[in-house]
C-alpha cells in the first residue's frame, strides 16, 4: 500500500493510504520516493490554511490533488528512483515536482535525472535552488557587487552560496539567529545581526517574510540600490517603511518568484532548462550544510506541528522513505 501526506485542516497533516499507481499510456514512468523536502515557508502557509482565495490556482503545486484550503496533498520536491519505464530510465535517480508520497507515476517530461555526483538527499533543495538561481537572474548580480541578504533560512543560505561564488561580491548574510553564523561559514560568506547590518549595498534580497526584515533590507540598499522581495505572506498584510530615505536614496523594489523563469532568461530557458541547471549547481557539497533533519515518511504527519511551526529550529528537513 502506497500512502501520501494530506493537510486535512489548519495545523492539521495525516498519511492517507493510496491505491498502488499502475503506469498508463500519458504516465509511463514509476517512479518510488527515496527522499523529498519540506519548502517551509509556502508549506507552512498551505498547512495554516492562509492561501489567499485570488492565488488559490496561481499557487498550485503541479501535481496537487485537492483544492486550498483543504484537503491538498501538495509538495514539489521529490527525488527518487524509476521503477517502471522505458528501458535507458529503469534504475536512474530523478527529481519530480510531487508532493510527498511513497510511489507515483509520471509524464517521462516531468521527471529531471540527476547529474552524476549528486546525492539524491541534497537534490531535495532542487526547488529552492531554482527559486534563488532566479531571483539573481532578476536582480541582475555581477562581480564585485555589494550584496545583503535579509534572512538566513534555506531560500537566504543558498543565496549566500551563489552569490559567494561570483568574484569579487561582498556577500553579507543578515539573521536575528546567532546560529546562522556556521551557515555563513560554509558559504564563505559574512554574518550580521540587523544591527550591524552593512549599508550602502548594489543588491539586497529580502527573504525573511517579516516587516522588521523588509525594514533592515531597505537600510542596507545603497543610493538607486534595488531591493529583491522573495518573501510570500499568503494571507497576511505587512507594512512597508516607504518613509524616511527609500525616496530620497531613489531606491527600486522588484518581486522574484519562481512561477516565471525571469524575464532577462525567459526568451532562452525554459524551467527545465532551468530545473537541470539548479541540481547541477547543488553538486557543491557545501550545500549539505542547508539540509539539518532528517525525518522518516512514516514519522512526518506527526512531526510536520512542529517542523513548520513558527519558531522552527534548524533549515531543511529532508524526508527519507523506507525502501
Amino acid at each position: 500500500m502506497d500512502h501520501a501526506l494530506e493537510y486535512r485542516k489548519s495545523r492539521n497533516a495525516a498519511l492517507v493510504a493510496l491505491s498502488s499507481p499502475r503506469i498508463t499510456k500519458p504516465c509511463p514512468v514509476l517512479v518510488r520516493a527515496l527522499w523529498s523536502g519540506i519548502s517551509r515557508g509556502t508549506e507552512r502557509l498551505v498547512f495554516e490554511g492562509r492561501v489567499p482565495e485570488s492565488e488559490h490556482e496561481r499557487m498550485r503545486a503541479p501535481f496537487q490533488r485537492g483544492d486550498f484550503p483543504f484537503p491538498v496533498i501538495y509538495g514539489y520536491s521529490s527525488v527518487g528512483i524509476v521503477e517502471e519505464g522505458p528501458r535507458d530510465l529503469v534504475g536512474e535517480t530523478v527529481f519530480a515536482l510531487y508532493p510527498h508520497q511513497s510511489r507515483f507515476v509520471l509524464p517521462l517530461d516531468a521527471i529531471t535525472v540527476l547529474p552524476e555526483g549528486l546525492p539524491p538527499r541534497r537534490a531535495t533543495l532542487a526547488a529552492n535552488m531554482e527559486t534563488a538561481l532566479n531571483a539573481i537572474w532578476d536582480a541582475g548580480v555581477g562581480p564585485g557587487d555589494r550584496v545583503a541578504i535579509v534572512g538566513g533560512g534555506i531560500v537566504g543560505g543558498l543565496l549566500a552560496g551563489l552569490c559567494g561564488a561570483i568574484p569579487g561580491a561582498d556577500v553579507t548574510l543578515i539573521d536575528v539567529n546567532e546560529g546562522r553564523r556556521s551557515l555563513c561559514d560554509d558559504m564563505d560568506v559574512t554574518f550580521a545581526t540587523p544591527d550591524d547590518a552593512p549599508s550602502h549595498c548594489d543588491i539586497v534580497f529580502h527573504t525573511s517574510s517579516s516587516a522588521n526584515g523588509l525594514e533592515t533590507a531597505i537600510r542596507c540598499a545603497g543610493f538607486e540600490g534595488t531591493l529583491v522581495e522573495m518573501s510570500w505572506y499568503g494571507s497576511g498584510e505587512t507594512s512597508i517603511p516607504l518613509g524616511g530615505m527609500f525616496h530620497s536614496q531613489r531606491l527600486r523594489i522588484i518581486s522574484s518568484q519562481v512561477g516565471h523563469v525571469s524575464a532577462s532568461r525567459r526568451a532562452r530557458w525554459s524551467h527545465g532548462r532551468r530545473l537541470a541547471k539548479a541540481l547541477d549547481l547543488l553538486c557543491d557539497a557545501r550545500f549539505d550544510a542547508m539540509i539539518t533533519e532528517d525525518i522518516a515518511f512514516r514519522d512526518l504527519a506527526a512531526s510536520v506541528p512542529r517542523i513548520l511551526s513558527a519558531d522552527a529550529q534548524g533549515l531543511a528537513t529532508a524526508v527519507h522513505y523506507d525502501p
